[in-house]
């Protein structure tokens, strides 16, 4: 018996130690993010990942900052660079969460990522799996307030592209700020609902 309790402590110990590194990790992440320090992030989201093969968020936030970082790029072979490896990531986080609507939005936005480079070499193919992502993602979470917001900025970007007006799409920016002040997230590391961007969306979208 004392063998066993011996045991189970043991086994407590190092579950909460490694748990305890992990939270740690994340934090240090993130907290180089929020510093702007980009590639440091990006690659201490990765060792996460690799270290915690099995947690879907590790891969989608190192996925995210490759993303973001692709907006704006001029050299089409670091642009693909980005997100090749960003990709990667995605599929990491995909195989530990199946149908998770934040990976689809962030699939969506990868995909944006490519047009926006290039909308005549890359849209004809993406835009329609864009539209799929965003359709399933919203069947999944309709109230999820980052679905919301993430549909309603690709539309705004459609109709800015075909020379159409974005105010249709301003009263689901608004139900996003809502659904976003009103959620409660209780998982850590969870992605969270940026009130203060979507904001700014919403004044561009009354223009």
């Amino acid at each position: 018996m004392k063998k066993l309790i011996l045991l189970f402590a043991v086994i407590f110990t190092v579950t909460i130690s490694a748990q305890l590194k992990y939270q740690n990790g994340m934090k240090k992440a993130f907290s180089h993010w929020e510093k702007g320090e980009m590639v440091k992030a990006s690659q201490l989201f990765e060792r996460i990942m690799k270290a915690e093969p099995k947690k879907w968020k590790p891969a989608y936030y190192a996925a995210t900052i490759e993303i973001l970082g692709s907006f704006g790029l001029k050299d089409e072979a670091i642009l693909k660079a980005k997100l090749t490896k960003a990709q990667e990531f995605l599929d990491v986080a995909k195989s530990n969460s199946e149908n998770n609507p934040e990976i689809l939005i962030t699939q969506a936005l990868l995909n944006t990522g490519y047009i926006a480079f290039d909308g005549q070499k890359y849209g004809m193919t993406l835009s329609g799996k864009n539209a799929q992502l965003y359709a399933k993602a919203l069947v999944i979470a309709p109230n999820n307030p980052r679905v919301i917001m993430s549909n309603a900025e690709w539309n705004m970007g459609a109709a800015k592209f075909f020379g159409k007006s974005t105010k249709p799409y301003c009263d689901e920016i608004k139900k996003a700020i809502k659904l976003g002040k009103e959620e409660k997230i209780e998982e850590e590391f969870y992605p969270k609902f940026m009130e203060s961007r979507a904001l700014e969306v919403l004044k561009q979208c009354e223009k």
